[in-house]
């Protein structure tokens, strides 16, 4: 699969996914039924290089001492990284990364959210940054919380992309701040919230505007999937180049999915 996905036809694969873990962090979905293996078979499915999912339960009362993320990276046999943004129910409730490459380091801040305290977790890869959050549900947060997205991208000194729920319409002031600063890489247009019969577009892919010469998005879409979480999964794949090679030989791509919720609170 590794190969299929990263290396086909002389391309460096990285297919970026959010994936939205559902309104209870336990795993149940839509449904109300808790089933990890639900979730990995959406994931395996895409075939993914990086995952950024949101409302991830750690070992929490009502997740039943389990730790949800690495439920789903066993089951889909990838690195996990969790980032913790408020402690819940004798456990961690937060945002987390699956990737199949084994990252070079992370690190995460706090951003607001006068409703729960919010998380930006930032992923280092050989050959790019990869960003997860989940952003507030109040406008005035998001707006404070896009400075500090600005300055951790202008630091990155490889292409960045951020991805996640960002409880913001694609109308929004923050969108169109955001904008300013970053490439939407997901269709806009596809609404992605509630999975079952969504009419909101919440959740995007993104690529810091410094680094657009260095990649080429090749496809993007939002996943129909809607039971396995509350809001749909989306992923994009985008093309980076292979330093001194040829032009005749095709650059590496991206293939990244973001899945908004393994299942939490009303965030």
């Amino acid at each position: 699969l590794i190969d299929e996905c990263l290396y086909k036809t002389q391309k460096f694969i990285v297919r970026r996914w959010l994936l939205d873990e559902q309104k209870r962090v336990d795993g149940r979905g839509m449904d109300d039924m808790t089933d990890f293996r639900r979730t990995a078979e959406v994931i395996n499915k895409v075939c993914p290089d990086v995952v950024a999912v949101q409302e991830l339960d750690s070992v929490t009362g009502r997740s039943g001492g389990k730790d949800v993320l690495r439920e789903i990276a066993g089951l889909t046999l990838m690195h996990h990284i969790y980032a913790p943004a408020i402690d819940y129910d004798g456990g961690k409730y937060g945002i987390g990364m699956l990737s199949k490459e084994k990252p070079l380091g992370y690190r995460y801040l706090s951003l607001p959210g006068r409703e729960e305290a919010r998380a930006l977790l930032v992923v280092e890869f050989e050959k790019y940054i990869y960003c997860c959050t989940h952003l507030s549900l109040t406008e005035e947060d998001r707006m404070l919380s896009l400075p500090v997205i600005r300055q951790v991208a202008a630091s990155a000194n490889k292409p960045f992309f951020i991805a996640g729920d960002m409880n913001a319409h694609p109308d929004s002031e923050f969108i169109r701040q955001l904008k300013n600063d970053f490439v939407i890489l997901t269709d806009m247009e596809k609404p992605t919230f509630p999975a079952d019969k969504p009419d909101e577009t919440l959740d995007y892919i993104a690529a810091y505007v410094k680094d657009t010469v260095a990649f080429t998005r090749t496809s993007s879409r939002v996943w129909e999937e809607p039971a396995a979480s509350d809001h749909r999964p989306i992923f994009t794949d985008t093309t980076l180049p292979v330093p001194g090679s040829s032009p005749k030989i095709r650059s590496p791509t991206l293939c990244s999915l973001f899945v908004a919720k393994v299942d939490s609170t009303d965030g």
